[in-house]
């Protein structure tokens, strides 16, 4: 997470980009390893986020918000509940040539899979020469944050970039993770260093570095023959901070940073929220920025809308006041989903997603709970993900001896223990 605080009114725009055809390609077929129990049965950018969201539906939120609908995502790795979400709950208008269309990797240039991010657009890459556009967005599906791309949009037309970089500054003990950008005083990229040991600083500024958001504006042809170039590299990686980015910032193409922390995107008053939630301690830290009293991601800014599919599930329901023996339904710093009814149990800093029932004195402190979750009586569950399904027995107690939970759990670096799917609690 990396906020700038700035009190800010919304963006009137110049519009030059609407004149441009963009395709935008969602890159969602990461296999987010470092996530533990929660990818097992799925893609990170299908993990729930929120409650009631997948990590998707904040990228695609962006696109949608920004007026830009023609979307294709781009899948691989245990795609199944990431299309059937994306199927059941985006549907845009045909008669408007809108789409969310998902892209399975197919071989259609070979007898391999997509073997990175650059790989995976160059075995789609008919899709881009059937739409013939003029910009190509490419984003990363797994990243928390809100982007009026409009304005980005703008930025690369006005500049008439080959490539633009959203980019955004991190202290330079993190910036090692990240692709860190060297740019003039005009913003163009003079290098571009993929996760470097010791990554360069920003000028004038030794704590922080200048990191790549892994968002990208390509022009379209400069864009295919960059791919058709490195798709003949038997030493690539095929990605493209590796790759594609430093290849065209070393042939002198015009390529362009972004700075990220000027976007204004309206309704909100905060600006500059990002966060690469690769890690079970960084996904956990970003639930928690939903339930602070002044959230840095707003959910509940009608402005901009993160959009997801519908339910039926009835409003969550709080019973039980009894304050005498504690028998008291609660949430405080919480967020609770349609379907969930919190049974005589207390709730304080959580996120529970649908259908979730937290019974008598039991008590749930800085935890994530998944979909038809059961919190028996007395159970504590403390810096808890739950994922989907779990039934917690009464009277257990996780979180609170970590020592003890490592042996049944996964525990985080941070202490946070994780409870994988369907999981069968004694």
């Amino acid at each position: 997470m990396y906020p700038l605080v700035l009190e800010m009114d919304d963006p009137v725009l110049d519009p030059p980009w609407e004149s441009a055809r963009c395709l935008v390609m969602i890159l969602a077929g990461g296999e987010g390893r470092r996530l533990g129990p929660l990818t097992i049965d799925r893609a990170k950018p299908a993990v729930p986020f929120g409650g009631r969201y997948r990590i998707v539906d904040i990228v695609l939120s962006n696109f949608v918000n920004s007026g830009l609908h023609r979307i294709k995502v781009l899948t691989q790795y245990k795609s199944a509940s990431l299309e059937e979400h994306i199927a059941r709950a985006w549907r845009l208008s045909p008669i408007l040539d809108h789409y969310i269309e998902c892209m399975p990797a197919q071989q259609r240039t070979g007898k391999s899979w997509f073997r990175g991010s650059a790989d995976a657009v160059w075995q789609t890459q008919h899709v881009i020469e059937d739409e013939r556009p003029d910009v190509v967005a490419i984003f990363g599906g797994d990243h928390v944050y809100k982007m009026d791309v409009r304005q980005m949009m703008a930025d690369h037309t006005k500049n008439k970039a080959d490539l633009t970089v959203a980019a955004i500054p991190v202290p330079k003990a993190e910036a090692k993770d990240f692709g860190v950008i060297e740019c003039d005083h005009e913003g163009r990229i003079l290098a571009f260093h993929e996760k470097v040991a010791e990554p360069p600083t920003m000028p004038g500024n030794d704590a922080m570095c200048l990191v790549s958001m892994g968002n990208y504006l390509f022009a379209t042809k400069p864009l295919l023959s960059e791919l058709a170039a490195d798709a003949e590299k038997d030493d690539s990686s095929h990605d493209f901070g590796r790759d594609i980015v430093p290849s065209m910032v070393a042939k002198g193409l015009n390529v362009r940073v972004y700075d990220f922390a000027k976007n204004a995107v309206p309704g909100d008053k905060l600006r500059g929220y990002w966060r690469d939630i690769g890690t079970v301690d960084a996904y956990w830290e970003a639930q928690m920025d939903l339930v602070a009293i002044q959230p840095l991601f707003n959910l509940y800014n009608t402005h901009w809308p993160i959009r997801t599919g519908v339910n039926h599930d009835p409003p969550a329901k709080f019973v039980f006041s009894d304050a005498q023996t504690a028998r008291v339904g609660i949430a405080t710093d919480s967020l609770v989903s349609p379907g969930s009814i919190i049974s005589g149990g207390r709730l304080h800093r959580s996120v529970l997603s649908y259908r979730v029932r937290v019974n008598s004195f039991a008590e749930v402190t800085e935890s994530v709970l998944f979909e038809d979750v059961q919190v028996g009586r007395h159970a504590r569950l403390r810096r808890c993900i739950v994922d989907k399904g779990v039934e917690i027995p009464p009277n257990t107690e996780i979180g609170f001896d970590l020592k003890k939970d490592r042996e049944r759990f996964y525990v985080s670096e941070k202490g946070i223990v994780v409870i994988p799917k369907r999981a069968k609690l004694a």
